[in-house]
């Protein structure tokens, strides 16, 4: 296997985004591109993301491929990328050699780990709710909710999209409608953890558009799209007494 990337900005970012949620994955490449899908150790949220083979200049692979890796390893390694370099990642015996071409040449090898668990695999669902929106709104949505209180509420409507969260004093609550935003809903509400949703909003770096897809006390899934780049996210829903 050997693969480079004129750009590797997009898989530093991608990596340093979901190492905040796991430590370790398998790292998946095969003649589609390069993919991930973990759950982090909680059970609570699924991350997905794949880049595809023909985003990378070189992409020679004679069979199948699954890295164990460390995330916080591979994420500090790829923060050495320097802006306009290039990057390749070849495997050897049992570790990942990365190589980086800029104004210093730089060559890192990263162990491969054994990762226990089964394969995961992202789950298709049909949606009641989808809400497509920029991500700097959902930022700031995310950011307004988590100041009074730890979950938040998705309310959506044929015409109108709600977030508020309510805590023990405090309440702070967001309206858009479908002048605004792009909705496609019959009436969902699910409450989720914005614990979780603060690190998802951290996709805004790659990706300018968020979509948001939930139905009743259901988990829902976030995506970020970039080109054919996909980050998305799948969270549990909080199901409790109010706050």
């Amino acid at each position: 296997m050997q693969l480079k990337l004129d750009n590797p900005k997009i898989l530093s970012d991608i990596v340093s985004i979901i190492s905040d949620l796991v430590t370790e994955v398998k790292l998946r490449v095969n003649k589609d591109g390069l993919s991930v899908t973990a759950i982090d150790p909680a059970n609570v949220a699924m991350i997905y993301f794949k880049i595809p083979a023909d985003l990378f200049s070189e992409f020679q692979l004679d069979k199948d491929e699954v890295l164990g890796l460390n995330l916080e390893h591979l994420r500090n390694i790829l923060r050495r990328c320097e802006a306009g370099g290039s990057l390749t990642l070849k495997v050897e015996e049992s570790s990942l050699k990365i190589g980086m071409q800029g104004k210093i040449k730089r060559d890192f090898t990263l162990a491969l780990i054994d990762i226990e668990g089964d394969d995961k695999e992202m789950p298709t669902w049909e949606f009641k709710s989808v809400v497509k929106m920029d991500s700097a709104s959902f930022v700031e949505v995310i950011e307004d909710c988590s100041v009074v209180a730890d979950a938040c509420t998705f309310i959506a409507e044929p015409t109108k999209f709600i977030a508020e969260a309510r805590g023990s004093l405090n309440s702070a609550r967001a309206e858009f409608t479908s002048d605004e935003i792009e909705i496609y809903s019959d009436n969902s509400t699910a409450r989720f953890s914005l614990e979780y949703l603060s690190k998802f909003t951290k996709g805004a770096k790659i990706s300018a558009r968020t979509t948001i897809s939930f139905s009743d006390n259901h988990p829902m899934r976030i995506d970020f799209p970039t080109g054919n780049v996909m980050l998305s996210f799948v969270l549990a829903p909080r199901i409790e007494q109010d706050d």
